[in-house]
């Protein structure tokens, strides 16, 4: 099993510090922290990942973060020793948040898993996105049922993938899916490919479906044998219960009536064959896939 270390690299946090100038690690922060106090216990590799990450953006917060963090893990039993002990060191004061929250109680999320964290999942790398996945199967939120697509459904996906066909990929995802236009297109355009393996688990995708349209839709991803292969895993790993509430909170962005970001790194049909051509970097941490944790099953393929 793929393992890394907590003094690696902490690749990507810095590029969410600022975007559009406005800084979104607290909310980082928090929105990781709620998830994670969700569950009642975690393995090695789950608190490792939520250590790592939480180490660096303690000390990038501000101090109204740092203490409504520290009332979270401080009641929760499971809490890791190094983070409350770095948050003490910060001022946090462990008894008074003990004696406020029984620590056999997990507190409830002041946070829900929706905007933010749609802002949030689209900006972090491949590392983060596990995560955020792997935390989203064990949330209290009931999961609603997702219907699978009708075959005809699936094939016309297929075929625009193939032919490279991004606008009418986008418009069949946003009819599929019933999720906002500029949702979609920010799915079918991303360049690590999470948001397509998400949405085919939801439609009821073939596995050997999403490969063909992993290889063809998007040259950022399809460019690399090995990032196909772990996003084909990533696809046998997510959980119906994952996915379910990840549409759903698709579905309530755009229901919402505020506009997503849209990327606008892509100009759809005009660049697909040069695109094809021209080789770029999709954003995973340094080291390659091998840097990558193992999925939400702990079956180490990331």
């Amino acid at each position: 099993m793929v393992k890394f270390s907590v003094s690696s690299p902490l690749d990507g946090l810095l590029d969410l510090a600022c975007r559009d100038g406005i800084d979104i690690r607290p909310t980082l922060l928090r929105v990781l922290t709620d998830l994670y106090v969700q569950k009642l216990g975690h393995t090695a590799e789950e608190e490792t990942q939520y250590v790592e990450l939480a180490l660096g953006l303690i000390e990038a917060v501000d101090a109204p973060t740092r203490a409504a963090v520290a009332a979270k893990l401080f009641a929760y039993a499971a809490a890791p020793e190094v983070l409350k002990q770095r948050l003490a060191g910060h001022g946090a004061q462990p008894d008074k948040f003990a004696a406020e929250t029984p620590a056999t109680d997990p507190p409830k999320p002041d946070i829900r898993p929706g905007r933010d964290l749609i802002e949030i999942f689209f900006a972090a790398t491949a590392r983060e996105r596990c995560l955020i996945l792997a935390n989203l199967e064990v949330s209290e939120d009931p999961a609603p049922a997702t219907v699978p697509a009708a075959s005809e459904t699936i094939r016309q996906l297929e075929v625009a993938a193939l032919r490279r066909q991004t606008a009418e990929f986008s418009r069949l995802l946003e009819r599929a899916l019933d999720i906002s236009h500029s949702l979609a297109r920010r799915v079918t355009h991303d360049d690590s490919g999470e948001p397509i393996v998400i949405a085919a688990k939801a439609l009821g995708m073939p596995g050997a479906v999403l490969q063909r349209i992993l290889l063809f839709l998007n040259p950022v991803v399809g460019q690399s044998v090995e990032r196909v292969h772990s996003l084909s895993w990533l696809f046998d790993d997510l959980s119906p219960a994952t996915v379910a509430r990840m549409v759903a909170i698709w579905r309530e962005a755009g229901s919402a009536g505020r506009p997503v970001y849209e990327s606008v790194h892509w100009d759809d049909e005009h660049r697909g064959a040069r695109a094809a051509a021209t080789p770029a970097r999709h954003r995973v941490p340094r080291g390659g896939e091998e840097a990558l944790p193992s999925p939400l099953k702990g079956r180490g393929r990331w």
